[in-house]
């Protein structure tokens, strides 16, 4: 972030009559070694009836000497340039390590080529005493030279003389003020009496107003201003040519651009030149930096007519949301730790642990407590990362933006311990449900695992290896493995309903499976049956469109029915029927199977002492809703808790969400 400024230098003589003058010389370009970037600079010179050459003076400054062949009544010298006043820190350097402290020597060949900035050119008493009161005992050379430049500053009082010329050492001492180039003078002389060598620097100082008033010092100038000024510069090994500025105690910096740097200040004058006859001279000079950049910064982000201009496209912004009812919302994820077991890894760096699921259960049951009484908790699956065997668990809670409850029984619903459920629990509730949603139980289908897929696993184990005893830490195939031959490849895994909403009908729908086999087989693995169904292998035939699409989210959406008006509608059942067996399922190539079938379906499946209930997907929340009220309703009249997993409901503006999910070392919410 930068301010770029505009630097004006007009120069004027008016002479009473017209006068030959001498060639003039003209060093107001910046030198070489200029850190301040500059952008752009020219320099006209009036009349334009003259002959110019650009060359080097013996110390490397450009100078322009000028030829003006006729007699003139009036001279004019114009400088302009573009500096970028980009930060510049005058202490980012490195010095050599011998001279490391002061007082050091230069060695020969720089010595020798440093001659001319060695050279004492004033010996007076006063400086040679004021030299002696400098201490001499070894300090590091940097350090050494501020304390040096801040006592001038201190001590030498500073005033503007118009006075030709600059003051002797002396003078200055006695009088205890002088100019810029009086002090930088002085200070040059007092290096050079310390074995340091030092230049006589001329250049523009561009002093800019803070943007923030100093806290404990000194603000500065209240204005913008650029001049004329005079500072030294002292070679120091390793850093080269190093500027201090005894005016204001500080080194160099981006404000100070040099333009001449000489052993002598005669070398460095701006201007050099003389007229050839006597004649009266009228002097007129202006200085002035213009900012025509700022980038926006910490201090100063915009100025007033930019925060304007903000504010007023803001405003517009704010009308033009409200006129078209938009509505912004923002949200935030806070996350949680453990308090009794700060140093474990799974509130450090992992994501899973033994104790973190069993947490956000109980977190999320508060923040239901707090926030959303009435809501409905669902199990669902997360993020999966490459590494990682599973999908992480997902606990999410919805309810009702209307403030309706979803599910008004909470202790039906996610308990906190698992129980004894058997797969008769199981059956019984699949029975009751379908019979809540007017659907014939001859829909009900018992789902098996893979008994060839787990046989051929088995047959490939090394013989001395008890396939029913895994260790934990063999790979995840053989962990599952052990589990599922445990529970016996015969044995009913959980039962499965076809459901799918009619339009048409305004109601479910459900019917067999046709499958190849003689009973429903679910894919291998680990995850809730809803996960595993065969559906690749059902028909498609079609004889009514049933697929419904994604529903608009720019939808109009009515108003969802009352909690008390859905319960109803479930609650008026009449009792079981007596459980008879199950209805042998079709074959998929029977000739009677011409018309589409449910490719949805709820699971129900008795797992780890929980009956859980896997939710198919769905497009509209109306049908969700119903199809809550029933499994609640079923609950009820089964007098059996359930774990509601699977799938989310559709994304409705009428349906909130809270949901914890693991992240490495938290829950996050």
């Amino acid at each position: 972030m930068s301010i770029r400024v505009a630097i004006r230098h007009k120069t004027i003589y008016e002479y009473d009559r017209a006068v030959a003058l001498s060639p003039h010389l003209i060093r107001l370009r910046p030198a070489a070694h200029c850190r301040t970037p500059i952008l752009s600079y020219s320099l006209k010179v009036l009349p334009e009836k003259h002959f110019v050459n650009w060359q080097q003076d013996p110390f490397g400054n450009f100078v322009a000497r000028y030829v003006f062949p006729e007699k003139i009544r009036k001279l004019t010298v114009d400088v302009e340039l573009i500096a970028e006043m980009t930060v510049i820190n005058p202490f980012d350097f490195f010095v050599e390590d011998y001279a490391h402290d002061w007082p050091f020597e230069y060695d020969d060949l720089l010595a020798h080529e440093l001659a001319p900035y060695l050279k004492i050119q004033e010996n007076s008493k006063a400086l040679r005493e004021y030299v002696a009161t400098i201490e001499r005992k070894p300090s590091v050379t940097v350090d050494f030279l501020v304390a040096l430049n801040q006592r001038l500053q201190q001590e030498i009082g500073y005033n503007i003389r118009m006075e030709a010329g600059i003051q002797t050492c002396a003078q200055t001492l006695k009088k205890r003020t002088g100019s810029c180039r009086d002090t930088g003078w002085l200070l040059v002389q007092i290096a050079r009496h310390l074995g340091l060598a030092a230049r006589f620097v001329s250049g523009y100082l561009v002093q800019l107003t803070a943007d923030v008033k100093s806290l404990d010092g000194p603000s500065g100038t209240t204005v913008d201003f650029t001049d004329l000024h005079a500072w030294a510069e002292i070679y120091v090994p390793g850093a080269g040519w190093v500027g201090l500025d005894p005016t204001s105690g500080l080194f160099a910096g981006e404000g100070h651009i040099p333009l001449a740097c000489t052993p002598d200040p005669v070398s460095a004058a701006p201007v050099t030149g003389y007229l050839l006859e006597a004649c009266e001279t009228n002097f007129i000079f202006d200085n002035s930096v213009t900012r025509i950049h700022e980038d926006p910064r910490v201090t100063r982000p915009y100025s007033h007519d930019q925060w304007q201009a903000v504010m007023a496209l803001g405003n517009q912004v704010d009308a033009d949301l409200q006129q078209q009812d938009v509505r912004l919302t923002q949200g935030g994820e806070p996350t949680f730790v453990s308090i009794d077991d700060l140093d474990g890894a799974e509130w450090n760096t992992a994501a899973l642990g033994p104790h973190k699921e069993q947490l956000a259960r109980q977190l999320l049951q508060r923040l239901r407590q707090r926030f959303a009484p009435g809501a409905l908790l669902h199990h669902g699956q997360g993020k999966w990362y490459p590494g990682e065997e599973l999908p992480r668990w997902a606990y999410s809670c919805f309810f009702r933006s209307d403030g309706e409850p979803l599910w008004q029984d909470q202790f039906l619903l996610a308990p906190d311990k698992a129980g004894n459920v058997s797969q008769a629990d199981a059956e019984r509730f699949a029975r009751v449900f379908m019979a809540k949603l007017g659907l014939k139980d001859n829909s009900l289908i018992p789902a098996y695992e893979d008994a060839a897929h787990y046989l051929r696993q088995e047959s490939a184990l090394p013989r001395d290896l008890d396939s029913g005893k895994a260790d934990l830490k063999d790979p995840l195939e053989r962990r599952r493995l052990a589990k599922i031959l445990q529970t016996g490849l015969d044995e009913i895994t959980g039962y499965t309903i076809p459901l799918a909403w009619l339009p048409e009908e305004n109601g479910w729908f459900s019917m067999p499976w046709p499958l190849r086999r003689d009973r429903l087989v679910l894919l291998p693995g680990d995850s809730p049956m809803g996960y595993r169904l065969p559906l690749d292998s059902l028909p498609w035939k079609a004889r009514r469109k049933r697929i419904q699409p994604e529903r608009d989210s720019f939808e109009e959406r009515g108003a969802l029915s009352s909690a008390s008006e859905i319960a109803k509608r479930y609650s008026l059942f009449s009792s079981l029927k007596p459980i008879g067996p199950l209805q042998e399922q079709p074959l998929a190539d029977d000739e009677k199977i011409m018309e589409d079938i449910p490719h949805t379906a709820i699971c129900v499946q008795p797992r780890d002492g929980r009956l859980w209930v896997f939710l198919p997907p769905m497009t509209h929340l109306e049908h969700w809703i119903e199809l809550i009220a029933a499994l609640e309703a079923t609950a009820r009249e089964c007098q059996l808790a359930i774990n509601l997993e699977g799938y989310e409901p559709p994304s409705d503006p009428r349906l909130r969400k809270l949901a914890v999910t693991p992240d490495p070392g938290v829950i996050e919410v």
